[in-house]
């Protein structure tokens, strides 16, 4: 599996995730699939792990996506909530489409649009 579909794939699960109230689910796939866009536009920092390719990317990365990959990072709080409004898995598909384009935009070979 390439991965365009696999960031795709997991870009759904976190969508079905939240259609079955499970939030959490839907963030974590949602931090995935941003991560290994991450992975896939910059290999050469493909060490780390989602959440770790998410810091860089709010640090180094391009100044649009600085602050989806910060939300991105954000730990909940005592409640589970998170400190902002922004949806997860608008931020992530954010991440995803600028770094790796959409298949509908792109050539689906992992390249901007």
């Amino acid at each position: 599996m390439d991965a365009r579909t696999r960031i795709e794939a997991e870009l759904s699960y976190a969508r079905a995730a939240r259609e079955h109230g499970k939030e959490g689910r839907a963030r974590v796939c949602a931090r995935r699939a941003a991560g290994w866009a991450v992975a896939a536009r910059y290999p050469g920092i493909a060490r780390h792990g989602a959440l770790g390719l998410l810091r860089w990317l709010q640090v180094s990365g391009p100044e649009e996506l600085r602050e989806a990959a910060q939300r991105l990072v954000v730990s909940v709080d005592l409640d589970h909530q998170l400190p902002h409004e922004q949806d997860p898995l608008l931020d992530a598909e954010q991440i995803v489409n600028t770094l790796i384009g959409s298949r509908a935009a792109g050539s689906g070979r992992g390249e901007p649009a």
